[in-house]
Formats: C-alpha cells, structure tokens, sequence
C-alpha cells in the first residue's frame, strides 16, 4: 500500500465556483497537474458526484467529501478546499435536497478499506464544529496541515504518512 499524500499543495484556498461540477474539475485538475490521479479521475468523481451525493450538513458549516473508484487513483491523497462562497451540493442519502457547502475534503485512496479508514476520521472531525470553523478561517495551510494529521492520524494507515 502506498503512504499517504498529503501536504499544502493540495490544500486550495477560496477556490471560487458556482458548481459542485466546477469545484471538483478545479480540486481534480490540481490533482492530475501533481500527478497524483489520472485524467479519467475527473470526470469519474463528478459521475459519482451526481450518482451518488457526498454533501453533509454538519454542525455550523456543510461539508462534501466527494471520492471514487480506486482505479482513477496513482497515489493515495486527500484534497482540501476552503470554498471563496458556499456551493449546493446533493446531501447524501437524499440526493433530491442540497445543502451549501462551505469544505471539500476529496479523496482519492488506492484502496477501499482505507477509504473506508479515513472516512471514519473524517466524521469525527465533522462532528467538531469548533474545528471545522477553524479550517474554513483559517489562511495558512501550514496550518490546516497539521491540524488535519493530527486529527486524521495518517501514520494508522498502515505505514501511511504525510509527503
């Protein structure tokens, strides 16, 4: 299993958009220009996007962690977006209602279960509203980068660590 990638490059801050579909183009692109994904990643998470919706309302703020199949994926990472204004994203479950989402956490694991790993993390992290606040404020992504490893634990994922 490949370690983890994570550091400031992908962590784009007020990234502007009017669309769901144009938030993960500007999050994928970055992605494919660091080499992380493939180009077929892009299209892959906007269909998975409409398919099946990753908006969650949370405490204070909505948040999106929009993912897809691992055979889009050259290296594990995980991809923050503070959005510049909220973007409508479906709420999972419940596709036909939307909630404005302010945070885009997308993944892109090489692997199911540690896709499944790290959502588990990413929950607890979106049940602290306090924390979430915090990213969304926050202009340094040095310091969102600690903030995430340390809430996110990466060095659980077998071996997996931050680049």
């Amino acid at each position: 299993m490949t370690d983890i990638y994570f550091d400031e490059s992908i962590i784009l801050l007020d990234v502007e958009g009017t669309t769901k579909e144009e938030i993960l183009t500007r999050m994928g692109q970055n992605l494919v220009e660091k080499e992380l994904v493939k180009e077929s990643f892009i299209p892959a998470i906007i269909d998975r996007e409409t398919e099946f919706a990753t908006g969650l309302p949370t405490a204070g703020l909505s948040v999106a962690i929009p993912h897809t199949d691992v055979e889009h994926v050259k290296r594990k990472t995980i991809s923050i977006a503070v959005l510049k204004n909220e973007v409508d994203f479906g709420i999972m479950g419940d596709e036909s209602e939307t909630t404005p989402v302010k945070l885009v956490f997308m993944l892109a694991m090489d692997e199911a279960h540690s896709q499944l790993s790290l959502l588990q993390k990413l929950m607890e992290v979106f049940q602290n509203e306090e924390t979430l606040h915090y990213l969304v404020k926050q202009t340094d992504k040095s310091a969102i980068k600690q903030l995430l490893e340390e809430k996110l634990n990466f060095t659980q994922f077998e071996g997996g660590q931050s680049s």
